[in-house]
Parts: structure tokens; sequence; C-alpha cells
């Protein structure tokens, strides 16, 4: 609990089933996922999630604003939760930049945003969802320098008094983890 863990390996190793895996997009064949020692097959999937916050390398936006987007997380918040939210994720720092604001349209997917913003808004929905366990897969493996400097710092924020598993190639994106577990075929073989 509130440490975090990184976890690194070649294309193929097992990164993205393991994070199915943990979000029950997926239930195991063999073997059992605990969580503070009861089997997360114990809870619906539905259940398990509400614990779990997933910002993945490439967020899914859907078609509304980007205040919209954000409250998916969690549809009961208040308006100036979803701000705070914003604020400490980035979003604010680029929104003066858009036609209107919080109310922009982001389009399918996120089309009117660029890498950099819709991650921004995938950290803000992960900040306000406010879950004890936080999966980050490849945040800031598309991004350009100053885009990713800007995302680690908002990853920061919100990594805080949080159980963490990070996903990444790039050594700065891991450097600060508790422990670095190395994956191949499927199998732990360091930490």
């Amino acid at each position: 609990a509130n440490t975090c863990t990184a976890l690194v390996g070649r294309s193929g190793a097992g990164k993205s089933t393991l994070v199915n895996l943990l979000m029950r997009f997926m239930d195991a064949t063999g073997g059992t996922i605990r969580a503070n020692g009861m089997p997360i097959t114990a809870l619906s999937p539905d259940r398990w999630r509400e614990y779990v916050a997933l910002v993945p390398q490439r967020p899914y936006l859907f078609f509304g604003t980007i205040h919209e987007n954000i409250r998916l997380a969690r549809p009961e918040a208040s308006d100036n939760e979803v701000m705070h939210a914003a604020e400490l994720a980035g979003v604010t720092a680029f929104i003066d930049e858009l036609p209107r604001g919080f109310d922009t349209q982001v389009g399918e997917q996120g089309m009117q945003l660029s890498a950099g913003q819709a991650q921004r808004v995938a950290i803000a929905r992960a900040i306000l969802k406010n879950a004890p366990i936080l999966i980050l897969d490849e945040p800031t493996s598309s991004l350009d320098p100053d885009s990713e400097a800007h995302i680690r710092q908002s990853l920061a924020t919100l990594m805080r008094d949080r159980t963490v598993l990070v996903i990444a190639h790039r050594y700065n994106t891991i450097a600060q983890a508790d422990c670095i577990a190395v994956l191949e075929e499927g199998r732990v073989v360091e930490t």
C-alpha cells in the first residue's frame, strides 16, 4: 500500500496482459490476483474497478466537452471538484487556448486535442476518481519532452497516497519507483 512499483519489459513480455487482468477486462486462467489478501474475483468487475484508476497509454476521450470527459470518473462530482482535478492535472494550463474553454467539444476520441492535452484530461479523470489503486500504462510514451515534463508534474500529484503500478520504458518515468519489477515472457524475472 502507498508504494510505487514500476513494471518494465520488452514488447510482448506481458505488461498489457497484466493491466487487463488487474482491470478485470479478463480473468486469469491460472493463479490468483489478491488485494489485501482477498482474490479480486471475489468482487464483481464493476465493484473492483471502483478501487482502481487507469491512465492508459492512449486515453479514450468520449464525444462531449472536456468538463464532461473529466466528470466521467465520478458523475456526482461537483463543478468545483471537477475544476480542482483539472487544475491539479494541468488542464487549466491549456484551457484558455481552446475556443470554449472547458465547454470545448473534444470530438470523437479527443481528436480536437493534442496527445499531451488528452493525457492531462485522463489524469484529471483519475484525480477526480480518487481511487486508492492507480495504474499508469506508459503515461508519457508518445509525448514531446515539454509535454512529458508537464505530465510528470501532474502524475506526481496523482500518485500521492496511492498504491501505484507504472508501466514504462523510459527511465525518467520509473526513476521515482520504490520497486522495479522486470517482466519476461509473462513472468517476473527480477525485482
